[in-house]
């Protein structure tokens, strides 16, 4: 039985929380493997729009189990809320399951504080971080002087090691940074607390995983953010800090790679990026807005508007090969309709007049170059009820199989509008 991954193609914001409550549907188990609560997956049911930052999508059906998986950034404030909230709306089903792995490192104050002091400190050289302790949390991680979720219940253990953090981090925060020192007493009460309230969900994720797979039970490993914010295959270092390509499917949800039989790229019909970094494509006029307000282009975590621009097929192919993908779903094609002229960016030319069909390391180089495009003419007509590929207009049919060709990807799936019945699928990743 086939196990999916499912990763952004671009900087993110791609529709993945629709995409992966699609295909849930047809899914046993879904994992969250990397990332934290800087990232939003906005799902529309039945008209109401739920916005998720750290459970998984897939919460919202029946008979699920859902994981969040080793690889994670766990805030534990943020996860009571966000249970809370689905309790309240009636949107956590009874007959679904929900795990924490015991291994996630955990986002504690300091990390916010130290997140967001760089940031001011960096005012002109900003990388655009969520404030939400995310890449100081990863830090720590990779540092091992981080606190996982495991360490909340052995209490001595966990005091002291937020003792010997808090001694650096309030040394940075008030001799550095000029910010205000936090107090151990109070964090450890705090926390301690949260630890009682999140035990219930708290276990070996791992192998929970790996008793499902051997009953052949479906797996959807679910993604945050986008290829392009890889802390190795990104726009470094305006990227997110953890590695957001399939590859990490496995290392962040802990079993091996060749659990996972095919990944799905979502791709949406343009690009938008948040926060700073290069954008080749980014449209500063007419359309850029048109795209920013018609496609209701705003950061589901921190409400920033999107830049827009036209897709760039540069960057969708770098995540393609990156990341090991089959087939694509397209997202927001809707969002183009009432354009008379479309352009998809085939490659870039460098301020050297150099063609180039590859994304530049260089931030230098990158950032000067300028994108090559195709042109396609736009169409007038509603997509919204098309059931099947054949009920688009021409030119939409035209754009999607071009998109199909530079992407050297099959396409399963493409979105013609916010609600889960809106949405055109051709063949499912859990039947390859």
């Amino acid at each position: 039985m086939a196990n999916v991954a499912v990763v952004g193609t671009q900087w993110g914001d791609e529709g993945k929380g629709k995409i992966v409550d699609l295909y849930t549907e047809q899914a046993d188990v879904v994992a969250r493997f990397q990332g934290g609560n800087n990232a939003g997956h906005t799902l529309v049911v039945k008209g109401r729009k739920t916005i998720l930052h750290l459970i998984p999508s897939g919460i919202l059906h029946n008979h699920k189990i859902c994981i969040i998986g080793n690889g994670v950034v766990f805030d534990p404030k943020v996860f009571l809320q966000e249970v809370d909230e689905l309790n309240e709306a009636c949107l956590f089903p009874s007959s679904t399951k929900l795990y924490i792995s015991e291994k996630a490192h955990v986002i504690m104050p300091y990390h916010r504080s130290i997140d967001q002091a760089r940031e001011t400190h960096n005012a002109g050289k900003k990388i655009g971080t969520t404030g939400r302790g995310i890449g100081p949390a990863y830090e720590d991680k990779v540092a091992r002087t981080g606190i996982r979720v495991g360490d909340l219940y052995e209490t001595d253990l966990f005091r002291e090691k937020l003792r010997q953090s808090l001694e650096e981090k309030n040394f940075l925060l008030k001799n550095y940074f000029g910010a205000e020192p936090l107090n151990a007493g109070t964090i450890a009460d705090e926390y301690l607390a949260f630890a009682e309230k999140i035990k219930p969900y708290v276990a070996d994720t791992s192998l929970i995983l790996d008793r499902e797979i051997k009953k052949g039970k479906k797996v959807l490993f679910e993604g945050a953010q986008g290829c392009h914010l890889d802390v190795d295959h990104g726009t470094y270092p305006y990227v997110t800090s953890s590695n957001t390509v399939s590859g990490n499917a496995a290392c962040g949800s802990g079993i091996g790679p060749g659990s996972i039989s095919n990944v799905v790229g979502i791709c949406k019909a343009y690009t938008t990026r948040v926060g700073e970094g290069p954008f080749p494509t980014e449209l500063k006029d007419a359309i850029g807005d048109h795209l920013q307000k018609v496609g209701q282009e705003f950061g589901a975590t921190t409400g920033r508007k999107r830049r827009c621009g036209w897709l760039d097929m540069v960057l969708v192919r770098h995540a393609v090969r990156v990341s090991g993908i089959s087939t694509l779903a397209i997202t927001k094609l809707d969002i183009l309709t009432s354009l008379d002229k479309l352009r998809i960016c085939v490659g870039y030319k460098s301020a050297q007049g150099e063609f180039t069909e590859a994304a530049p390391a260089s931030m230098k180089v990158f950032s000067s170059c300028e994108p090559v495009y195709e042109e396609f003419d736009g169409w007038q007509e509603d997509i919204v009820g098309a059931q099947k590929i054949s009920d688009l207009p021409a030119n939409a049919q035209k754009y999607l199989q071009r998109l199909k060709e530079l992407s050297g990807a099959g396409i399963a799936l493409v979105s013609v509008g916010a609600g889960r019945e809106e949405t055109i699928q051709m063949e499912s990743p859990f039947e390859n």
